[in-house]
């Protein structure tokens, strides 16, 4: 196999996978979450890098000549670091790819009223690597970030469907458009939020158009295969899709149905 590589802290790039296998489905897949380690969202750049480096490392030791990081927190704060400085020693002809730029390269065809609200973790908002791709290619466009640490946790403890929660999500919300009441276009930032889209939608005022990256991302990854023969022509197609985790697979099986919406049969691995 020479399947490409989806990299998440935990479980929401299953969320972006589920998309490239619908767009995607010849290709083989393996999926890798740090569950062990996860959230990344809180953690510091010097951490976050370590950590993704290592999960980088181990994908392409396991024949992977792409791997895209399904996850936000690491595609900003460790991606460029491994493009630039690690990936010419650890695999010469591979290749490893982010969700933030095919997002931030369309993101800005989307609104009217040049005004965009980022919905991420406490990581990706510090980063700031959305305000500054999207400002590459729509230099008008006013981004607005919020951050919102208590999001993923309950997502994964899948507390998401209760009072408290729509509490915490009202409260973000609320609060960015309160800083930017002429945001037309939210972007979720996160690999997780699309599990709480229908509760973030009622929470937004009319005409907000709410906007997920797993079509967006699947759309470019197509792209980009089609461009770069060289590293297309190293993939496999059996349509197998392998699941790896850090921590229990019993508990990321159990878990994972509700980002992936099929049953997985995972794997627990060391580095």
């Amino acid at each position: 196999m020479a399947p490409i590589g989806v990299f998440d802290s935990g479980y929401g790039g299953l969320t972006v996978l589920k998309d490239f296998i619908k767009l995607l489905p010849e290709y083989d897949y393996l999926y890798l979450g740090d569950n062990s380690r996860a959230p990344y969202g809180p953690r510091s750049f010097e951490t976050v890098y370590k950590y993704t480096l290592e999960c980088v490392t181990w994908l392409l030791s396991q024949n992977c000549p792409l791997v895209i990081l399904a996850c936000n927190t690491a595609s900003a704060k460790a991606l460029r670091t491994i493009q630039q400085n690690d990936l010419v020693n650890l695999h010469t002809g591979a290749r490893v790819l982010g969700v933030i730029r095919p997002t931030s390269e369309i993101i800005g065809n989307y609104t009217k009223s040049k005004n965009i609200g980022i919905l991420a973790t406490k990581g990706t908002v510090q980063s700031t690597s959305y305000a500054l791709e999207i400002q590459k290619f729509f230099p008008g466009v006013v981004i607005t970030q919020e951050a919102c640490p208590m999001w993923v946790p309950l997502i994964e403890n899948q507390e998401y469907d209760n009072e408290g929660a729509n509490y915490f999500i009202k409260k973000n919300i609320d609060h960015l458009f309160q800083t930017n009441p002429k945001i037309d276009v939210l972007l979720l930032a996160c690999t997780h939020y699309p599990l709480i889209a229908e509760t973030i939608q009622r929470h937004l005022p009319q005409g907000v158009q709410l906007i997920s990256q797993g079509e967006i991302v699947a759309n470019s990854l197509q792209d980009y295969l089609a461009r770069h023969a060289e590293i297309d022509d190293k993939l496999t197609r059996n349509k197998e899709r392998l699941f790896y985790t850090t921590d229990s697979a019993e508990e990321f099986d159990f878990n994972a149905a509700q980002f992936f919406g099929e049953v997985t049969h995972s794997r627990h691995v060391d580095f």
